[in-house]
């Protein structure tokens, strides 16, 4: 069947396969950065979500979007003028979003998280108001999770927030020698429970 699509993301009767089945298909293939098994609950999505100034941001960025469960939400909340980057070092997850999200205001970006603030001044912004991450800290390879804490602290204005999302709360750990002010929080509502942190910058 003819089709734009890259072949690795048609399925076998033709067709582009849907988020879950995507999100599956990427777990089994890459595990470590992948995180979770299934997309995050809307329970987790709401309470994550809830303490954004929606008013005043004009920059949302998001590290690791994988089949775009956040995108939606952070979309319909933001003002027309706002703009949501989405960062993913997953080639295959940044050409499904390309082709799902058709808002003028998203832009999926193929690149790493510890370059987010030379990815946000391409984009023609100084600063980010609000980061968002599902990352797993504890398996990225050695000094990742230190340069994106370090990258993600300098790239939010004063006043941003890092939200994280975690399985494993040694996230803390990344978080601490950059925030001084971490809220802290725990959804029993995902699978798997998660550890929800609000990380402020001064």
């Amino acid at each position: 069947m003819p089709s734009s699509l890259p072949e690795r993301a048609i399925d076998r009767r033709g067709r582009e396969p849907g988020p879950l089945r995507m999100f599956f298909r990427q777990f089994l293939k890459h595990p470590v950065m992948v995180g979770s098994i299934i997309p995050s609950s809307d329970k987790l999505i709401a309470r994550m979500l809830k303490p954004v100034d929606w008013a005043n941001t004009k920059l949302f960025v998001e590290y690791g979007p994988g089949v775009g469960t956040f995108c939606p939400h952070i979309l319909e909340r933001m003002a027309p003028d706002a703009q949501l980057i989405a960062i993913d070092t997953n080639e295959e997850f940044i050409g499904y979003l390309g082709r799902r999200i058709t808002d003028s205001r998203f832009v999926p970006v193929l690149g790493s998280a510890a370059d987010v603030r030379a990815i946000i001044a391409a984009h023609g912004h100084a600063s980010a108001d609000y980061i968002l991450s599902g990352l797993p800290f504890s398996t990225l390879p050695a000094g990742i999770g230190p340069r994106i804490a370090a990258e993600t602290h300098a790239a939010l204005r004063p006043g941003g927030a890092f939200l994280v999302y975690q399985f494993n709360p040694k996230v803390k750990d990344f978080l601490t020698p950059h925030f001084r002010r971490i809220d802290h929080a725990f959804e029993p509502v995902n699978v798997p429970p998660a550890q929800l942190y609000w990380a402020w910058k001064d």
